[in-house]
């Protein structure tokens, strides 16, 4: 029987307890699983991809079969190929979230119809968090130590200081 490969693509910009849920998850569901930090032309980086990688990496030592690669300037769905993911991983938070994930399917089925699209629900408790209200929390002087790993909090703190 073939192996089950997922990938789990997103900019992660940082990284949050709910993307790690998702991949802690996804982990349990594939025998590999390839996260991958993406390009999003849409979106301004505060985190280079070495950052993220690293973020992600020292959250998930005891994950075996997950490994980050470098989503640089590339499709999706270009990547699930080159690695032999027949799955691609998508999460959502709210109803909010499943118009843009359904759409983002859907284009991904139309440059390979031989992927499916797994689509796993947040966490209750991860449901209201984003990167986005990350950086903006951060940035204000709140406290996101509940909802992003403490090395990705401090590093926000100071990356946010800096501008």
């Amino acid at each position: 029987m073939a192996q089950k490969v997922g990938l789990y693509a997103g900019s992660f910009d940082p990284i949050t307890n709910g993307h790690l849920d998702i991949i802690r998850r996804a982990s349990r569901l594939f025998d590999k699983l390839y996260v991958v930090p993406m390009t999003n032309t849409s979106k301004n980086y505060l985190f280079t991809y070495e950052e993220k990688k690293k973020f992600i990496e020292d959250e998930i030592p005891d994950l075996n079969n997950v490994a980050v690669i470098d989503g640089k300037d590339e499709l999706s769905t270009t990547l699930a190929k080159q690695v032999g993911a027949q799955f691609m991983i998508r999460s959502m938070r709210n109803s909010d979230d499943f118009g843009y994930e359904s759409g983002v399917a859907s284009i991904n089925k139309v440059l390979d119809d031989e992927i499916e699209t797994v689509f796993l629900l947040a966490s209750n408790k991860y449901a209201t968090i984003s990167s986005s209200m990350m950086k903006e929390v951060a940035k204000f002087g709140g406290d996101i130590s509940e909802f992003v790993p403490q090395t990705v909090a401090q590093a926000l703190v100071k990356k946010l200081r800096r501008e």
